[in-house]
């Protein structure tokens, strides 16, 4: 899937990215990147994710995260066939 959507203009933004060094900046860049529903969605597929490693049920996800099962599907996928970006985060995310 990342070659599938890799071009200049995303190389561009996981620059940015890679180059933020706080919470703060983050959030900074985030608000003014995406609409607060955006930044919301995704955070509720990074609880999902989390929650899926973890052994959750979709039914106490959903009802956690108001996400659909079709979303918390999706988030699976990417957790069981994906790239590992989940991972990757989740590895190096505080308990």
């Amino acid at each position: 899937m990342a070659d599938k959507i890799r071009n200049e203009q995303i190389d561009t933004l996981c620059d940015a990215f890679a180059l933020l060094r706080s919470a703060d900046e983050c959030y900074n860049f985030l608000s003014d990147l995406c609409t607060v529903s955006e930044i919301q969605e995704m955070s509720k597929r990074l609880a999902a994710a989390k929650m899926l490693r973890d052994g959750i049920t979709y039914s106490e996800i959903a009802a956690t995260t108001g996400l659909s099962t079709a979303t918390i599907t999706r988030v699976n996928r990417a957790l069981r066939y994906g790239n590992d970006g989940y991972h990757i985060v989740l590895n190096k995310l505080p308990e």
